[in-house]
């Protein structure tokens, strides 16, 4: 069993964007590394009754960037946690990988936390609430992937 310690939360700048800009990228990082050297089967192996899988939180957290920081639809929520059958957990990574590389150059131009974020609809919520709620959502399924990945060889940490 690879057993470490967790790495405490980062240090960040002073502003608020910079506070709620570094822990969204802990998390990001810290979910992808739960995923990462995971074999198939057992990286898209549902680990629990209701289906999940570590590939499908990554698949499912590629789309909510998507459509919370790039602007993107998502018409069927609980299709995300699903991956594609023919891509690879590589490339499963990759894609949410470039995702939030692409979702962090929408953050740097954000000069006003309370200006509109960029999700469309009719209720565009600020980019204060977005970064806030990408750090529930991301928080959320990275303590998922704790639970996941320890099932799977007792991998713990971060």
């Amino acid at each position: 069993m690879a057993r470490r310690r967790d790495t405490g939360p980062p240090a960040t700048g002073p502003s608020e964007k910079e506070v709620l800009w570094g822990l969204l990228s802990y998390l990001r990082e810290s979910i992808a590394a739960k995923a990462e050297g995971v074999p198939e089967p057992h990286v898209r192996a549902a680990g629990v009754p209701s289906g999940t899988s570590l590939l499908g939180l990554i698949s499912h957290l590629t789309q909510v960037e998507r459509h919370w920081l790039l602007g993107a639809t998502v018409r069927d929520w609980e299709a995300t946690f699903h991956p594609d059958a023919q891509a690879t957990a590589e490339e499963v990574l990759a894609a949410y990988r470039e995702t939030t590389r692409q979702a962090d150059e929408a953050i740097a131009e954000c000069d006003d936390l309370a200006a509109p974020g960029p999700r469309a609809g009719r209720r565009t919520p600020s980019w204060r609430w977005t970064l806030a709620h990408m750090i529930e959502e991301t928080g959320r399924h990275a303590g998922h992937a704790d639970i996941l990945r320890e099932l799977v060889d007792g991998a713990t940490g971060r």
